[in-house]
């Protein structure tokens, strides 16, 4: 077991005290209901950011897994939440791009998003799937409840900022991104929107977090080598 395995994690963000990600919240209130699914092997991941959006939208919920048993995750996609009447609707969307042909992981055409139920945010159950591409595309494959989901297709894309993790594209985002645009297209949020500002602050103060950390054990590895070498000529 490695020494970063065995240092003691915060139970709400799950990173080590060192980094912890808590001071770096802020609370933003959503008519839309955010739900996110992630992939086993981003649980750990020292620059994964759901748990951090998890944290900032209040009320969201996280689950992690690959492949989901089927009556649970149709509660999740459907069931009313406890803070909602139980007669609540609900109507989920899949936050998701189009998806090419892939002859090995075959999906199911998703169904058209309802016009209608573009106007009444408050029904609505953003469904994110955070993983690297590949990732994602296995979780939906392994879950066909979530291919009979209508998907969301965010408008004019800004480039990211998610500067710690390499982008194939200048469009692709990281899922705390991509979430948070599309709950601001949903919402109606402008950039100047208090909510969808503090999300971001929130986000690149975790960057910024993650680099300073970087930086700091890069110097101390090149201080322990410098004095390997003085001991040792």
């Amino acid at each position: 077991m490695s020494s970063a395995s065995r240092r003691p994690l915060c139970s709400a963000c799950l990173r080590p005290h060192s980094a912890c990600l808590c001071p770096l919240v802020q609370t933003v209130h959503s008519q839309v209901q955010l739900l996110i699914l992630q992939h086993p092997m981003e649980v750990g991941h020292a620059k994964n950011t759901a748990r951090l959006l998890h944290l900032c939208v209040h009320g969201s919920r996280l689950h992690a897994g690959e492949v989901f048993d089927g009556e649970q995750l149709n509660a999740w996609l459907h069931a009313p939440w406890p803070d909602q009447s139980t007669d609540a609707v609900v109507r989920p969307v899949l936050l998701y791009p189009p998806t090419p042909p892939v002859p090995q992981l075959p999906v199911t055409a998703p169904p058209a998003l309802p016009g209608d139920w573009l106007g009444q945010p408050a029904s609505l159950r953003l469904v994110v799937l955070d993983g690297t591409w590949r990732k994602s595309r296995k979780m939906l494959y392994l879950n066909p409840a979530l291919q009979q989901l209508p998907r969301l297709q965010l408008h004019g894309v800004l480039q990211g900022r998610y500067t710690i993790r390499k982008a194939h594209a200048p469009d692709q985002l990281s899922s705390f991104e991509a979430a948070v645009q599309a709950l601001a297209q949903l919402q109606s949020w402008g950039d100047e929107h208090v909510g969808r500002q503090q999300l971001m602050q929130s986000f690149d103060a975790a960057i910024t977090q993650h680099q300073q950390l970087q930086a700091a054990s890069h110097s101390a590895s090149h201080r322990h080598q410098g004095a390997e070498v003085l001991l040792n000529p």
